[in-house]
């Protein structure tokens, strides 16, 4: 009992969720047949999970998120506006063409080095990362496992999704925009408390700096809020809250490792475009990073590398939301839905599959709304899959996404009040989900 009283809260819901799905399992009030079917659903899903994350792990060890965080912090010539229009734009991209968990997990670590870089608080760099890492999921089949999920039933073809899908993404985008720069970007916000360059908001973990992947992350944030200059140049324009001083060109210690696992990564990219199965490509990646630190840094290769936490939570999370369906979550489902497909059924279908993915999780609560959706209703089962993908932004396990991003965060020192998290992602979760859906009905 002191050993798990001990254990991160996370690590505890964790493992208190797969108890309860394997409790449910042998009482007979989740079938075999059911909990079979659902394991092997997710079975790639959690092979894509172990793997991407040790590949992310490997990949910031050799300093591959750093060279980009620069790279990218001098693009933005020392303009935060013109950095926030460019973070935008990063993430959006990225999770549209190659998928809102490899945003989560590659993009993240980018976005946590950029704040040292320019003496920016974290916080607003990870919100813009977790954020459109759900709302930017609409357009393509690839940007969510949801639309994958819902592509026989949709029966519509990647080009053919996104001609109904462009305006509700377009909305969701916009929607972000607005509530990342009067949340996090704004003066004042983006820097914390009075104009001081603080880590506003963001909580380092309990001896971040003395070990783990975070340390390096958190002493270099510390630093830049300190004004230090070294070698990262983080510094701001002197005289003027809205321009930054940019960085220098960051060159990594081991340029070896550097390269193979940025090969790794454009390898993983290029695999997804090439519609390579996310766990294969992943998987494959990894490999090659673990080879290299094999031979150039073997020390760091530990078991600890791989996310125990995620992979218990996720088979647990879907045996718990499983038993519930079977035992009349379906019924309650189609009742909330109803049979409408018209405007009023739209907002019904997107406010379910929202508010109970904030509850639950999104894919769990797709897969059951999906059939509570009337199989004429196109029109309704896209703004279900529209509240599923951007409705998510309110509770940490809303989507795996989310639960990515955390441990990234985590990872780095750096986390978010849960207040906070919550309070911001109510009114983006449903500004966002409105305009969708309106913008849906719009170009029916």
């Amino acid at each position: 009992m002191r050993v798990f009283l001990r254990l991160h809260v996370l690590d505890r819901v964790a493992i208190g969720l797969l108890a309860v799905g394997l409790l449910c399992l042998a009482t007979g009030l989740l079938p075999t047949a059911s909990a079979g079917d659902a394991m092997s659903r997710i079975a790639p899903l959690l092979a894509f999970l172990g793997t991407v994350i040790v590949l992310a792990e490997l990949t910031s060890k050799a300093e591959v998120f750093d060279v980009v965080a620069a790279r990218v912090a001098r693009a933005g010539r020392g303009s935060y506006a013109a950095l926030f229009l460019l973070c935008v734009a990063f993430a959006s991209v990225t999770t549209i063409t190659l998928n809102l968990d490899t945003t989560a997990v590659l993009l993240t670590p980018v976005m946590l080095a950029l704040a040292s870089r320019v003496g920016i608080a974290p916080v607003p760099l990870a919100m813009t990362t977790v954020w459109l890492a759900n709302t930017a999921s609409l357009l393509l089949p690839v940007s969510n496992l949801t639309n994958l999920l819902a592509a026989d039933r949709v029966a519509l073809s990647p080009l053919g999704l996104a001609s109904r899908m462009w305006a509700p993404q377009l909305a969701a985008i916009a929607v972000t925009m607005v509530c990342l720069w009067l949340f996090y970007w704004r003066r004042g916000k983006r820097a914390g408390a009075g104009g001081d360059i603080g880590i506003e908001g963001a909580l380092l973990e309990p001896g971040a700096s003395a070990a783990g992947p975070g340390a390096a992350r958190a002493d270099a944030v510390r630093a830049g809020n300190a004004g230090g200059t070294g070698d990262t140049g983080d510094v701001r324009g002197a005289g003027n809250a809205d321009r930054y001083r940019p960085p220098e060109v960051h060159r990594p210690a081991d340029p070896v490792l550097f390269r193979a696992c940025g090969l790794a990564c454009a390898g993983f990219l290029i695999a997804i475009l090439a519609d390579v199965e996310l766990w294969v490509a992943s998987a494959t990646a990894a490999a090659v990073a673990v080879a290299a630190f094999a031979v150039r840094r073997r020390s760091t290769l530990r078991l600890s590398l791989v996310p125990w936490r995620l992979l218990v939570m996720v088979p647990g999370m879907f045996l718990v939301v499983e038993t519930v369906n079977v035992n009349g979550l379906h019924d309650l489902l189609a009742s909330a839905v109803g049979h409408d497909g018209g405007l009023l059924g739209l907002f019904r279908a997107a406010a379910v599959g929202g508010g109970l993915s904030n509850v639950l999780n999104n894919l769990p609560v797709y897969l059951a709304g999906e059939a509570a959706v009337p199989v004429g209703n196109h029109d309704q089962l896209l703004a279900l899959l529209i509240g599923t993908n951007v409705g998510p932004v309110v509770t940490p396990w809303a989507s795996l996404a989310t639960l990515l991003w955390y441990e990234r965060c985590h990872a780095y020192g750096v986390r978010v009040p849960v207040a906070r998290l919550m309070g911001t992602g109510a009114v983006l979760a449903v500004a966002a989900v409105l305009a969708s859906v309106v913008a849906l009905t719009l170009t029916a």
